[in-house]
């Protein structure tokens, strides 16, 4: 299917990173905690993997952690994070 590579291909890592980056910490969080692979690399550090991100998240780079994800993990991602900047 072209159209769903086009898609796909559109989501741009590093747009993705600046409008998560742009949420309020809550809305953030919580679009985090919704894509596994991203709540399991903060997971990974512990009771304080959270701390730290609600401090940095905004600095941090994610862009490692997006490219990760396969594209349908990524349009999900784009998908989550959207509905979270107009309040849905």
């Amino acid at each position: 299917a072209p159209a769903t590579a086009a898609s796909s291909h559109a989501i741009d890592s590093t747009q993705l990173e600046h409008d998560m980056q742009t949420l309020p910490w809550p809305k953030f969080k919580a679009v985090v905690e919704a894509v596994p692979k991203l709540r399991a690399s903060v997971d990974a550090y512990g009771p304080f993997g959270w701390q730290y991100v609600e401090k940095n998240y905004r600095s941090h780079g994610w862009k490692k952690n997006i490219d990760r994800l396969d594209d349908e993990q990524r349009q999900q991602l784009a998908q989550l994070v959207q509905r979270a900047k107009h309040g849905k």
